[in-house]
């Protein structure tokens, strides 16, 4: 009986201590649960917040957190850029002119009513290829060669007024990273002075500065991206103008010698 006794108190005790550890365990396994969907909720709140900025509050808030000094520069890089690059795509697709029918229309007026019917004809269309037709129609009655001549100068205006203020778009290409790249070694030289006064590494302490540096690169990269697109499409939309100037002087040296037949 006395054995009876004590196995019988051996496995209470054992069933107490077990539902004591089972009590714990399941609390510890609810205040886990509780902590990961609080989180979860924090990061589900955090997520909408961003979603509710949009991309321009977030960028406007990036930028002004980069700093008025060097920021202020590259977004000045970047309008200024802009302004040239629409500046020339106007007057490049202005410039731009069906040469395959200003062509036809200057080899009838030639052939119906001579030069001053086919220079009334580049008169009245816009355009550098018909400026190098006039050019070359009014030096026609000199010689052939004066009409060459006449055309391959005024073609190196015309060239001239397609490329204006091209350079500027360069400069600002070059010089909006380069600020960028200024701007972050001055945000690192400040982090690391303040290691220096303080005496200790503290992620805290050279976090902002680091952001700041960091931004000025982003913002600058960024700009040079833009920036530099427009310079692709303007520079191919020059060359071929450019194209159809040479092709047209070629063919109106031609004209001319036809007509003098």
């Amino acid at each position: 009986m006395k054995r009876l006794f004590t196995i019988l108190a051996m496995a209470g005790l054992f069933v107490l201590n077990t539902n004591t550890v089972s009590a714990k365990a399941n609390a510890i396994v609810s205040n886990l649960s509780a902590t990961v969907a609080n989180a979860a909720i924090m990061l589900q709140e955090e997520a909408a917040e961003e979603s509710a900025k949009g991309f321009t509050q977030v960028l406007k808030e990036q930028f002004i957190q980069g700093g008025a000094g060097f920021m202020g520069i590259v977004l000045l890089c970047l309008i200024l850029g802009l302004a040239v690059a629409i500046e020339r795509i106007i007057y490049l697709n202005m410039a731009s002119t069906n040469t395959t029918k200003l062509k036809q229309q200057v080899e009838d007026a030639l052939a119906s009513g001579g030069v001053e019917a086919a220079k009334e004809v580049c008169r009245n269309t816009k355009g550098p290829v018909a400026s190098i037709y006039y050019q070359g129609l009014d030096r026609a009655g000199e010689s052939i060669e004066s009409a060459e001549k006449a055309v391959v100068a005024y073609g190196g205006v015309q060239m001239g007024q397609l490329e204006k203020n091209v350079s500027w778009l360069s400069l600002f290409i070059a010089i909006a990273p380069m600020l960028g790249f200024m701007g972050t070694v001055i945000g690192m030289i400040q982090a690391f002075q303040k290691i220096s006064a303080v005496g200790n590494l503290s992620a805290s302490l050279i976090a902002g500065d680091i952001q700041v540096a960091l931004l000025t690169t982003v913002f600058g990269l960024i700009t040079a991206i833009i920036l530099q697109i427009f310079y692709n499409y303007i520079i191919a939309k020059i060359d071929t103008i450019v194209n159809d100037m040479e092709d047209s002087s070629i063919t109106l040296i031609d004209m001319l010698v036809d007509h003098k037949k």
